[in-house]
């Protein structure tokens, strides 16, 4: 239970893109859960070091994303794809998974109507966008027997060129394209996202001639959203580009400012001080608008793939790391919370909401002789959710909990770009303050070749028999 009365909300560097508020992480809410001046004193040298360490990184070009925004390439193509968008296609198909499909799939839902797919075409203006991000047969079976494809585009997205599960969603489609509608017109239906130079994916769109766009050097999936693995799809389905790339290159900005008044800066160094002084090796992430539910997932993978490491840069073991998972508002209230409230404490909430949402829903003022009922009339519905939102911070503040608020002041292009850009730029520097290497996924590889092995993949044999021989060992332990 907190020990003190709370302080005002600190918040820094409120603007018109982003507040972060974490008065309800420090001791001065939560007691001695919390973090208290000497740990905010210790994160401030730590990022201090953090911040020469990135910018050193930066400037020798080692962190090409943060470049995206900026890139004129980039809303060239943009303009000319949201051209071809609106004027020829009903749907726009992303084969992609993991960053390819996250991103996208977060800022789609984000600045798009919710009921985007679901209206008619004349109502919508714009393409459907239908991502596919798994391979499970009957899911992608049923996206194709609901397509026309003379009225389809489809976007593949793999860097590497040999992701299994794009590769054989490409397959299949280039089948049916070429069956359909015959050869010469795939080029009319197919955007290839691939590196500029290698990979069987590039000699694919090199050798017919098709559509292509360059996954930049040195941008992984995870942080690819604002580059043109996430920006042809988003244009071609009437996504404010200019807007989402301006606030992103504000966000790149501010990025770059001083430590202490930096809102990536102090995210990273708040969670890494909770994980490391506290072991609040849990954050999870639970936005207050259903336009902003992807944006936790996407925020998932970020975290979740750039913190994971066994190993430090150095080599040591990495003794502890913050894991992402995700939750929403209100509606995992009633299936999460209690967890949070009264559960094992190694959870940190980051709330996530716009400080005003884009409609406004009004509740009749009605069953006034029913006291249980009589006070919602009048109301909305933005202020009931926004209620629960300041609620639950302020009950698990008085229950020892700690958690922050990331606002938006309305949900915009502008502040999504922000958004998207300050998460990745705290997620390098997190990888900074841990010493390891936020940019690469060592532990998904051995899954990987697994399963080129039991899939027959020349070269992998090996990993096919012990993957039998692991089978062998365990079948005493299966139930039929």
């Amino acid at each position: 239970m907190p020990d003190k009365k709370p302080k005002p909300p600190v918040k820094e560097d409120s603007d018109e893109f982003l507040t972060l508020d974490y008065n309800n992480l420090t001791s001065d809410a939560i007691g001695s859960k919390g973090l208290g001046p000497e740990d905010l004193t210790e994160m401030k040298g730590l990022l201090a070091a953090a911040h020469k360490d990135v910018e050193a990184r930066y400037r020798k070009g080692a962190l090409p994303f943060m470049d995206l925004p900026r890139d004129p390439d980039t809303a060239k193509a943009a303009r000319k794809l949201a051209e071809m968008g609106r004027k020829r296609y009903e749907n726009v198909v992303v084969l992609g998974i993991g960053g390819s499909a996250l991103g996208a799939l977060a800022i789609f839902n984000a600045l798009r109507p919710l009921n985007h797919n679901e209206l008619a075409s004349a109502k919508r203006g714009w393409p459907r966008l239908i991502v596919c991000d798994n391979v499970d047969p009957e899911g992608f079976a049923a996206v194709l027997e609901g397509l026309d494809l003379k009225n389809t585009f489809f976007n593949v997205i793999s860097k590497s060129g040999s992701t299994a599960e794009t590769m054989s969603q490409f397959m299949i489609v280039y089948d049916q394209l070429q069956r359909t509608l015959g050869r010469s017109a795939i080029k009319d239906h197919l955007l290839i996202t691939t590196d500029p130079k290698e990979g069987v994916l590039r000699k694919i769109a090199d050798e017919g001639d098709f559509s292509s766009l360059a996954v930049p050097p040195g941008v992984g999936g995870r942080y690819s959203a604002l580059s043109p693995v996430g920006i042809a799809p988003l244009a071609m389905v009437g996504v404010n580009i200019t807007d989402l790339l301006g606030g992103a290159a504000r966000a790149q900005e501010d990025a770059r400012k001083p430590p202490s008044a930096n809102k990536a800066y102090v995210f990273a160094g708040l969670n890494y001080m909770l994980t490391t002084a506290k072991k609040r090796n849990i954050l999870v992430m639970m936005p207050y608008a259903d336009a902003l539910s992807r944006t936790g997932e996407w925020f998932g993978q970020l975290w979740n793939e750039s913190l994971g490491k066994a190993a430090k840069l150095d080599g040591s073991p990495n003794p502890c790391c913050q894991t992402a998972v995700k939750a929403l508002g209100v509606t995992d209230q009633h299936s999460q919370l209690q967890m949070y409230m009264e559960g094992s404490e190694e959870k940190t909430i980051c709330f996530l909401g716009p400080d005003s949402y884009r409609h406004q829903v009004n509740i009749p003022p009605i069953f006034k002789d029913h006291e249980e009922l009589a006070y919602l009339g009048g109301r909305t519905l933005g202020e009931l959710i926004s209620s629960e939102r300041q609620g639950v911070a302020r009950a698990l503040a008085e229950n020892g909990r700690p958690n922050m608020t990331l606002a938006l002041p309305k949900i915009s292009a502008a502040t999504v770009g922000y958004l998207l850009q300050t998460l990745e730029v705290a997620a390098v520097v997190s990888g900074s303050l841990y010493g390891i290497d936020p940019l690469d996924q060592p532990g998904v590889e051995l899954g990987k070749r697994f399963t080129y092995g039991l899939m027959g993949r020349q070269g992998y044999s090996d990993f096919k028999d012990r993957y039998a021989k692991g089978l062998a060992a365990k079948k005493k332990y299966i139930l039929k």
